[in-house]
């Protein structure tokens, strides 16, 4: 059996090939592989690639690159913004505001915070994904020190108003971060036209390797955040440890590339999303989750009513998708996301989500629908 067509790239993506060349300059010894805090010539010329690495990663959110601290992922830069800040704000007070779709590393690191003493209010979306202005705004108290909204879901793929949130943040003095892990590399991102204090991201998401994310501060955030690790002093002291050259130069070839490619990348990539909503929408009892145009061009999630999902993916040995988030698939526990919409236990067990990418085609898009079409007949056939 050849591979099956792969629509999970809201997962992570394939290293480019591009990006695999230039990390690989990193690893030997005829290449910079040292380390980055030394000062003799195999330190210096490590610290170039990482400071070139910098800016190409800034530069595609149009911010600038001494505003940029790595992590290991957006996992991590996603803790470091909201337990950071919270924490270093204690005694101003002791609220924060989210929302029920969040990603799990930000909904638990809230949890961690409540577990700490903090009050956390999570915003219940509007059945379309969106996060009601009025809703925020009933939200905000005078005690509340954060608010951590992603900008694009990684289930649904549903793109929040960020800079209608920022400005209602902004105008009571509260600092935004943004989980933009799913945003990044996908539509054009300017941290400063949306408004963000923090801004997460990582370059698994956007054809670089895994392990290395960033966290985007504003000055001021920077110096009143609280870091989460000790020992080394690197990334002026907000994330210690000896810096993954090699990885950081990938991130930065990725994002690079992606600058270049993206203006051609997400039109074609949004005709295959509709291309493939066109195809599964003809199937009877077929709901698209979301709202349908404030949304990334990739990401489609779809409940078949009277389906069990898993029976349907069990199905589909052609095509690699996943029944809800990657994070979550694997913990049996039903989406949060699609639960927080409104859906019930069954229509959330019915949900399959399609992410396509860069080395997606209409071949592919074909065959995926062709492949639902058949298993979704065969399984009503069996049980109507």
């Amino acid at each position: 059996m050849n591979a099956p067509a792969y629509f999970d790239y809201a997962a992570t993506t394939p290293v480019d090939p591009r990006v695999a060349a230039a990390m690989s300059e990193c690893l030997t010894r005829e290449g910079s592989f040292g380390n980055p805090s030394s000062l003799h010539y195999y330190g210096r010329s490590a610290r170039e690639r990482v400071e070139q690495g910098r800016a190409e990663v800034a530069a595609l959110t149009r911010g600038r690159s001494t505003d940029l601290t790595f992590t290991s992922g957006a996992t991590e830069s996603n803790n470091l913004a909201v337990l950071g800040t919270a924490r270093a704000a204690g005694k101003r007070g002791r609220h924060v505001i989210t929302s029920r779709i969040e990603h799990k590393s930000v909904l638990d690191a809230c949890r961690q915070l409540e577990q700490e003493g903090f009050a956390v209010s999570y915003l219940k979306p509007e059945r379309d994904g969106l996060i009601a202005a009025a809703t925020l705004e009933a939200a905000l108290r005078p005690d509340t020190v954060l608010v951590s909204l992603m900008h694009a879901n990684n289930e649904i793929g549903v793109l929040q108003d960020i800079p209608s949130i920022a400005a209602r943040c902004h105008a009571r003095g509260v600092p935004l971060h943004v989980d933009a892990a799913q945003s990044v590399g996908k539509v054009e991102v300017d941290v400063g036209a949306l408004g963000a204090d923090l801004l997460s991201f990582t370059a698994h998401k956007l054809y670089g390797p895994k392990g290395i994310g960033a966290l985007y501060l504003t000055p001021q955030q920077r110096v009143s955040l609280q870091p989460l690790l000790f020992g080394g002093g690197q990334e002026r002291g907000l994330r210690p440890g000896t810096l993954p050259v090699h990885q950081i130069v990938g991130f930065g070839a990725a994002c690079a590339l992606m600058r270049i490619e993206l203006p051609t990348e997400a039109p074609r990539i949004e005709r295959l999303r509709l291309r493939l909503w066109r195809g599964l929408s003809s199937l009877e009892d077929v709901i698209l989750n979301g709202h349908p145009s404030e949304r990334v061009p990739g990401i489609l999630s779809v409940s078949v009513a009277g389906i069990e999902g898993e029976s349907l993916l069990a199905g589909l040995q052609e095509v690699a998708i996943s029944t809800a988030s990657a994070c979550s698939s694997g913990s049996g526990e039903a989406s949060h996301v699609l639960a927080a919409l409104g859906h019930d236990a069954e229509l959330t067990q019915s949900t399959l989500r399609f992410s396509l990418g860069r080395f997606s085609t209409e071949p592919e898009v074909d065959a995926a629908i062709a492949a639902v079409r058949r298993e979704v007949e065969r399984l009503r056939a069996v049980a109507p």
